[in-house]
């Protein structure tokens, strides 16, 4: 879409300040998130694709749709699948649906660990709640 159709109106100094606010409040969510995930000996793309399989209410999660989920390829999904079996997080089952195609759950071990995390991501969220409705506000006003 032409972006000069979205914006009529010409940019203010509070709409580049709100913007550059939420990039700030949302990488360092992700900076909070990434170090969480590490002190639960987990890499960050990995408490992703637990977190992503354990979310996807629409069925049994494929190598593909998670690979979808995560905006990465299918060849890095299957990559990160191989981790996740590997240290007993994820196990590969067929999908009662389809036998053909091969359905991702996760091991006890994974639920415990995707609780722990979520656990304090809600906590960081409902903390940074308050900031980013603010720009929210401050944004869709205009």
């Amino acid at each position: 879409m032409n972006q000069t159709k979205i914006f009529r109106r010409r940019l203010t100094v509070v709409d580049y300040s709100e913007l550059a606010r939420w990039r700030h409040v949302l990488r360092r969510f992700g900076a909070f998130s990434a170090s969480a995930a590490h002190a639960e000996g987990l890499p960050p793309q990995q408490h992703q694709a637990i977190l992503a399989i354990k979310g996807q209410t629409g069925g049994a999660v494929t190598v593909g749709a998670l690979a979808e989920m995560l905006l990465i390829t299918s060849h890095a999904a299957t990559e990160l699948v191989d981790r996740l079996c590997d240290r007993g997080l994820v196990v590969r089952r067929k999908d009662p649906r389809d036998r053909r195609r091969l359905a991702l759950t996760l091991s006890p071990k994974a639920e415990r660990i995707l609780h722990t995390l979520s656990v304090i991501h809600l906590q960081e969220i409902k903390e940074n709640a308050p900031a980013l409705f603010s720009i929210l506000r401050t944004l869709v006003r205009k």
